[in-house]
């Protein structure tokens, strides 16, 4: 379950960077100080699920690994 659930978090992380324009350095630059300053700054000083609400600004969701596993249409 664990390594699913580990999954479920990738993508939906990956699914910012999808959201803000795979093309528009800018928005990458943005998401991926974001990305730096939480996830990877952070590390584990904070409870997971407390990085991973900053990185989104909110809870995970199963879409995107569904999406990416070709169980919903692209967005």
């Amino acid at each position: 379950y664990s390594y699913k659930w580990a999954e479920v978090l990738s993508a939906d992380a990956f699914g910012a960077f999808e959201e803000a324009g795979l093309d528009d350095d800018a928005a990458m630059r943005e998401v991926g100080t974001r990305f730096r300053d939480t996830v990877l700054g952070l590390g584990g000083s904070v409870e997971p699920m407390e990085v991973f609400r900053r990185f989104r600004g909110r809870e995970p969701e199963t879409e995107a690994l569904l999406r990416h596993n070709g169980l919903l249409p692209a967005a």
